[in-house]
């Protein structure tokens, strides 16, 4: 799977984004939160529900198109569609959404994500035993092999490549711990992250449980969250009329390769480098035109502090093995040579299956991000499978 062509490239933006917020209890149900999430994100956009008329979500969201356009009052919807693979496919959202409004398939695009993962009836990281075709990671080729030996949970299914990562290149614990404090560090200053005023010690980190060793604390993991986040799609030129600063989507691109599962790359040649990473990287810099060296932020997903690392590298921002060097020498941090998840990412803020940190990525851009990057002109945002590259506007 390659992205259509780059034709969209800069004719679509971020208008508007809208949140509720980050709890382990939201006490309602996914379709308020939805509701929610889209009516803060179309008045942050100064737009109303008559506007929309295109839909984008995960094959994995609970709330129904159906049911989101009879709660929020939607006359009539031109365009919708969802995207696979979980968090790898996050940011896939903002490519359908772009090359939709750029084909004028429609004109405002509401991309959403509402997830109860704390208190809904399966915790979201709890043990998957796959049992039928609407299972959170069910039908994977994988998953009869692992789950009779006890490979069940998100985390021991990335603790494969992990592992190898660590023994191939030399990566410690400690060498992931870093990189958490930093997230840390930053979910420390905003108001609206689970561990606001709450930094961490690298000590902290290595003294948190085990939860699959060598390679994967609990402070390696990210949250289990209750809540929900939009953001509204619409052309470049309507959004210059619109209230906020429009961020350019100026980059969109997938890459699923062969023998890659759901979330997983168990049959992979190397499992120490994240082939996605490798391939998205292609997608967004060369065939875009883009420098890596003019990015001025990135929002990495991450799920689990070894992926992070493994995704820096396939991304091309340093070699292979030499993330923890760039972590240690203070680049993720403000001022550094890219800051990295300012809002203190999945691990420090919340995990909304990976959209909220595009909505960072618009706050760095329209320059009100609690760890503002100074004159931040382009910010890269991904998963591992999927990722844009967004322009202030």
């Amino acid at each position: 799977m390659t992205s259509p062509g780059a034709g969209f490239a800069g004719q679509t933006a971020v208008a508007g984004i809208g949140a509720t917020e980050f709890s382990r209890a939201a006490g309602r149900s996914e379709l308020r939160l939805a509701c929610e999430s889209v009516t803060s994100a179309l008045a942050d956009a100064g737009l109303t529900a008559a506007d929309v008329d295109g839909l984008v979500s995960y094959t994995i969201d609970p709330v129904s198109e159906t049911e989101l356009v009879r709660s929020m009052g939607f006359p009539e919807i031109t365009f919708s569609s969802r995207v696979p693979y979980g968090g790898g496919g996050s940011m896939g959202v903002l490519l359908h959404a772009a090359a939709a409004v750029a084909a004028g398939a429609a004109d405002v695009v509401v991309a959403y994500r509402a997830i109860k993962a704390r208190s809904g009836p399966v915790r979201f990281g709890a043990a998957q035993i796959s049992r039928g075709q609407n299972d959170v990671h069910s039908g994977t080729t994988s998953a009869q092999w692992c789950t009779p030996f006890g490979v069940l949970t998100p985390a021991s299914w990335m603790a494969f490549n992990s592992t190898r990562y660590m023994h191939a290149y030399g990566v410690t614990s400690e060498d992931f711990g870093r990189a958490v404090v930093q997230l840390r560090d930053y979910a420390a200053t905003n108001p609206a992250a689970w561990g606001y005023e709450r930094p961490i010690t690298l000590a902290d980190h290595q003294a948190s449980r085990w939860i699959v060793e060598p390679c994967i604390h609990l402070l390696d993991c990210c949250q289990q969250t209750d809540g929900s986040v939009a953001l509204v799609i619409t052309r470049a030129d309507r959004a210059r009329d619109l209230p906020h600063r429009p961020v350019v989507i100026a980059a969109a691109a997938g890459a699923g390769l062969f023998e890659q599962e759901i979330a997983t790359d168990f049959y992979r040649r190397d499992l120490a480098v994240m082939d996605g990473s490798v391939a998205l990287g292609k997608q967004l810099f060369d065939r875009f035109g883009i420098r890596r060296e003019d990015i001025d932020a990135a929002m990495i997903y991450d799920a689990f502090t070894p992926i992070f690392l493994m995704q820096l590298e396939g991304l091309g921002f340093c070699g292979l093995g030499e993330a923890k060097d760039i972590v240690a020498a203070g680049d993720l941090a403000i001022g550094g040579r890219l800051p990295c998840n300012t809002n203190g990412g999945l691990i420090g803020e919340g995990y909304i299956h990976g959209l909220n940190l595009a909505l960072e990525a618009t706050r760095q851009l329209r320059g009100s991000a609690v760890n503002q990057v100074k004159d931040a002109e382009a910010v890269l945002v991904t998963s591992s499978r999927t990722g844009a590259i967004l322009t202030a506007g």
